[in-house]
């Protein structure tokens, strides 16, 4: 049984605004990232159950490379997307409250990298996420 891990951010922005930045291909290559040095050079979303979205990540000086892909298990518009991924799953929920949306990201860990890794690499690209959206309003 795998360990799921959550991650979880505010997004000040209409809850319109914060689904369509998390579903966009433009916009993902714009935050989809966990540091400075790194980017996505692509990415393509089949927003549908049964549908496959794909990012191209890549080191800023050309090291290393790879491609996070998965299939789409359920969407609920400006609610959940929960998708697959290899040999794991995650889900991505949407809640509205009063100061904004909380963007709340809950994943399977994976057996390679230490935990704490993982945390910080998933809640640094969800930190991107939001200062992303919240600076084009």
């Amino acid at each position: 049984m795998a360990t799921k891990l959550t991650v979880e951010t505010l997004v000040n922005a209409p809850i319109s605004r914060v689904w369509n930045a998390y579903i966009t291909p433009n916009d993902i290559m714009q935050w989809n990232t966990a540091s400075e040095d790194w980017h996505t050079t692509n990415a393509t979303v089949d927003l549908r159950v049964g549908g496959v979205f794909s990012s191209r990540m890549e080191a800023k000086d050309g090291s290393f490379g790879f491609d996070f892909e998965g299939t789409y298990t359920k969407v609920v518009p400006n609610e959940l997307l929960e998708f697959s991924f290899g040999d794991r799953t995650a889900s991505v929920a949407f809640i509205q409250g009063t100061n904004g949306v909380t963007v709340r990201v809950e994943f399977d860990a994976e057996s390679e990298n230490p935990i704490e890794q993982q945390q910080q690499g998933w809640q640094a690209i969800l930190n991107n996420f939001a200062k992303f959206v919240q600076a084009g309003q």
